[in-house]
């Protein structure tokens, strides 16, 4: 069974090894840094759109961050 935790866990690392800014991204997908901040320090699970938007901008595959592969 998958857990929030998990997916948590998945984008706090996208985010860590993406090589991009927390603020670039943020301005990517139209959020605010902190808003980023928190999904990377596992705070927050981004709504479904931020979700793909994020998967998007970073180059990721959905599947992976929900522990599908």
């Amino acid at each position: 069974m998958i857990t929030v935790d998990q997916i948590k866990k998945k984008i706090s690392e996208a985010i860590q090894y993406s090589g991009k800014t927390q603020t670039s991204i943020a301005k990517e997908l139209g959020v605010s840094q902190q808003m980023i901040s928190s999904y990377f320090k596992g705070e927050k699970t981004p709504q479904i759109e931020n979700l793909a938007n994020l998967c998007k901008v970073l180059d990721l595959d959905a599947n992976e961050i929900l522990c599908l592969k």
